[in-house]
């Protein structure tokens, strides 16, 4: 197989910032948006870049980071950020790891998920091609207030970048802003980045300072405009996070919409990054397609669904369904009002109606399950119907047990099965029905008890209610029936 890694390409992603603004004890790139975390979707665009290196630094809540990138990018190396704040510090102890790299250095920040692939292709692309030592990405913004402004010289050259904190009045109102994404040549920060000081208003050693290293030594910096802006955008608190969520789902549901998938209201509709749908497939409204989800051709999610890590098969109909871990068969239709739990997996042409909740169960073929159901720890055969009101009572307190439902059984309404219990195929049970042994094929499982009518109950016990007067209307008048002009000759 051709090795397609770009060898001349490392990614620096800047993930050890405490994030304070988020007010929480999650670290900041940790947050979700788009079945993954901030600092995990910027792993996944490295990955797409095929860079050499992919190097995280970290320091606050270092062990949690550490283990979200481990699970998602194993490959990725860690660098621990010391004492001495600041951009630039956290870039010079990565390049410390890579010693003899010659290449291009890309640098991103952990908390910047909406910054693709093709998009940052193109920023090293063009450094690439203009030969630069460094390369910022910029974005020109009506407000600009907050992000590092981009000076430029008298020919229109960049430079250097001053932070918000640190301008002065004529360079606050310039509306380049620094984007916080850079391409570098290694060689060039590694020359630089041991001058960096730390006169600032933060009193940190900050990796923008290196474009003016770089210019009055004689390199050259360029920019490299971004027409969209949204790509720029990073998280620093809980009002960005939902914004930057909103932005990714808009641009992952556009994409389904282009890839043939129809998506009748997307401002309802969620869709996480890592789902797969294919042509043809329907979201209705209020919809949320989540983490691994697959759904395949042709069938209809909603309104009113949430699909969590389930398999979806062609033609099959989901409405009003929480589902999480299950499988659903090709043209199968479910809810509404379904609860599918980890475990449930539906063969084709199953049937499951309203207010039915299944756990780690398994249901045939051609097999309803129309409604008012809970099927737990269960195996159910094909073509079976499992009657309105069943039940399967599969834990005991300390243990859960299974139940096993054979082919072409019917149980009558409000049956109990009570685990450990297998009904063979062919079994019928009559309403009602609580049954605690084992039912043979072809067999008809009864709970029978005599029914006792108490008369006069109500009018004695209920005295002065409607009820008692009704009843004792109706005894009368059945007392006079039953005289002799009454009776039928």
């Amino acid at each position: 197989m051709a090795d397609n890694t770009d060898h001349s390409l490392a990614v620096v992603i800047l993930a050890a910032g405490q994030g304070t603004r988020m007010k929480s004890s999650l670290p900041k790139v940790l947050h979700p948006i788009g079945g993954r975390t901030l600092v995990g979707h910027v792993l996944e665009t490295a990955r797409q870049l095929r860079a050499a290196e992919v190097l995280v630094v970290v320091r606050h809540e270092r062990d949690l980071v550490v283990a979200a990138v481990a699970e998602q990018a194993p490959t990725a190396r860690i660098v621990d950020q010391d004492e001495i704040p600041g951009t630039g510090r956290a870039v010079e102890a990565a390049l410390e790891q890579l010693q003899g790299f010659t290449g291009d250095v890309l640098v991103l920040s952990g908390d910047c998920p909406l910054a693709d692939a093709a998009t940052l292709a193109s920023l090293l692309a063009g450094h690439r091609g203009a030969g630069a030592a460094a390369t910022l990405m910029t974005a020109v913004v009506d407000d600009p207030h907050g992000y590092g402004r981009v000076i430029r010289d008298a020919a229109g050259e960049v430079d250097r970048i001053v932070e918000q904190k640190d301008a002065t009045d004529a360079e606050a109102a310039v509306h380049e802003i620094n984007a916080g994404m850079y391409v570098f040549r290694a060689d060039a920060l590694r020359t630089h980045l041991p001058h960096l000081g730390t006169r600032n208003a933060q009193g940190e050693r900050y990796l923008t300072e290196v474009a003016a290293l770089l210019r009055r030594a004689g390199d050259r910096v360029v920019a490299s405009v971004v027409d969209d802006v949204t790509v720029t955008y990073g998280v620093n608190d809980r009002a960005q996070l939902a914004e930057v969520g909103r932005l990714l789902n808009a641009r992952t549901v556009r994409r389904w919409q282009l890839d043939g998938v129809t998506v009748q209201d997307p401002a309802t509709t969620w869709i996480d990054v890592t789902a797969t749908l294919a042509p043809d497939v329907t979201v209705l409204p209020n919809t949320h397609v989540l983490r691994a989800t697959t759904i395949a051709a042709g069938a209809t999610i909603g309104p009113d669904t949430t699909l969590t890590d389930c398999e979806v098969g062609a033609g099959a109909t989901v409405r009003r369904v929480d589902a999480n871990l299950a499988v659903i068969g090709e043209r199968v239709s479910v809810g509404p009002f379904t609860h599918l739990r980890p475990g449930t997996v539906l063969a084709a042409d199953v049937k499951m109606g309203s207010f039915v909740e299944t756990k780690n169960a398994q249901v045939g073929e051609g097999t309803k399950v129309p409604h008012f159901i809970y099927l737990g720890d269960a195996t159910v055969g094909e073509r079976a119907n499992v009657g309105a009101g069943t039940i399967t009572a599969n834990y005991d307190d300390v243990h859960k047990h299974r139940t096993e439902i054979g082919d072409d059984v019917h149980t009558g309404a409000h049956t109990v099965l009570v685990a450990p219990v297998r009904l063979g195929d062919g079994a019928k049970t009559g309403a009602g029905a609580i049954v605690r042994k084992d039912v043979p094929a072809g067999a008809l499982a009864l709970s029978v008890a005599p029914q006792r009518n108490i008369e006069g109950w109500v009018e004695k016990n209920r005295p002065g209610t409607k009820a008692a007067e009704v009843a004792s209307r109706a005894r009368s008048a059945q007392k006079a029936g039953d005289g002799p002009q009454g009776q039928e000759g």
